[in-house]
């Protein structure tokens, strides 16, 4: 019929029919019905003979020629179209489904119309196909103009030239210019001051535990200091802190010294 038709009017060209071509780049519509759609009369205008997604032998059209309710569909065996969901005014989802019994029916395809206009939905099989080919797509055009910036020299190996590209030049220099300026930087002034008073108003508050020798070097000092308080020598040594921890230093290394020097035992 297509080869007829064309031959009997050469000057335009038929449109191959839909199941020579992918469904889901297809759409259909009528402006003269499109305007006024509603759940009531949605199904007639899916229906309509122009629409390439509808099929002049299923069972609406029996019911359409018997000027019969649609609620005889359930008794009758075939393939059926059903409104499955309504999304006032502009979202209506048509099913085309294969009739077995009154109560078991096995899904086809779905159709949806937005705004007047009837798309076909893809299945799951179409959408994870065209996500991966997507990603595929975008990866390898990324790796391509990753690898399109890389220079290779014997010296210092693999680097990368952004010359060509201004934008990632720029961009590439002000992140050098950021890292260096945040290495010098550790810190503002205010940061650095607010520390150090945190710290001194902790070291207030919990001063740190006093050694045992220094400790021990103290009640030396002050052992030492005791005996002399009445004395007015003029010598500092005797009486000041430095002078008893010197001296308490001194029989320290004199004990130290006094210590025999280890036996030799007799070779046998």
């Amino acid at each position: 019929m297509p080869i007829l038709l064309a031959k009997m009017l050469p000057g335009r060209q038929i449109p191959p029919p839909i199941s020579q071509e992918n469904p889901l780049w297809v759409s259909w519509h009528d402006t003269q019905i499109m305007a006024s759609l509603d759940p009531t009369n949605v199904m007639d205008y899916f229906c309509r003979k122009s629409n390439p997604f509808y099929d002049h032998l299923s069972n609406n059209e029996i019911i359409r020629m018997q000027r019969s309710s649609l609620d005889n569909l359930t008794n009758l065996v075939g393939v059926e179209y059903i409104l499955l969901h309504v999304h006032e005014p502009i979202l209506y989802v048509i099913r085309k489904q294969h009739r077995h019994n009154p109560h078991e029916a096995t899904p086809m395809a779905d159709y949806y119309i937005i705004g007047g206009t009837v798309y076909k939905a893809p299945d799951l099989g179409n959408v994870i196909s065209s996500r991966i080919l997507s990603t595929v797509t975008n990866l390898q055009s990324a790796f391509e103009e990753a690898s399109s910036y890389s220079r290779y020299h014997p010296n210092k190996g693999y680097t990368w030239d952004f010359s060509s590209n201004k934008q990632l030049a720029d961009k590439n220099k002000t992140s050098a210019k950021k890292e260096t300026t945040a290495k010098d930087d550790s810190g503002t002034v205010f940061q650095m001051q607010r520390v150090d008073m945190l710290l001194a108003e902790l070291l207030r508050k919990f001063p740190p535990p006093i050694p045992p020798m220094i400790h021990q070097q103290q009640q030396l000092q002050d052992g030492n200091l005791n005996p002399q308080e009445g004395n007015t020598g003029n010598n500092p040594s005797e009486t000041s802190p430095a002078g008893g921890s010197q001296q308490a230093m001194d029989i320290k290394q004199e004990n130290v010294d006094m210590k025999p020097p280890p036996e030799k035992k007799p070779k046998t």
